[in-house]
């Protein structure tokens, strides 16, 4: 029999494999989620680490891609990215029902030779 936790791990890797491909984990309200999915839009996510405690689930998550418009005043490189998200979820009787997000833009910046 699965823990409550085994389950929402279990939702949560589910949502993330089946939406990251349609940039819904750029919606958040974080400062640049809008310019991540315009300077970024062929983002590739997968999952690094998911650990759960009751509802909650928090996903440490990897985006790769290529800077191809702009981000934080910076044209665009055409280099190749990766970096890191955080994402917590709230999994009630299998839905989720709460989500937030951050972007860890202190390691993208340098990857596009932000000033």
């Amino acid at each position: 029999m699965k823990t409550i936790e085994q389950k929402n791990i279990e939702t949560v890797t589910a949502f993330i494999e089946a939406f990251s491909n349609h940039s819904d984990l750029d919606h958040t309200d974080q400062f640049f989620s809008k310019q991540i999915g315009e300077a970024f839009p062929d983002k590739h996510y997968s999952v690094e680490e998911v650990i759960a405690q009751g509802e909650k689930v928090i996903a440490r998550i990897f985006m790769t891609d290529t800077h191809k418009g702009d981000f934080a005043g910076n044209p665009p490189t055409g280099n190749s990215v990766k970096a890191t998200q955080f994402r917590e979820f709230r999994v009630v009787e299998g839905k989720i029902i709460e989500h937030r997000g951050w972007f860890d833009t202190a390691t993208l910046l340098p990857q596009i030779k932000a000033n």
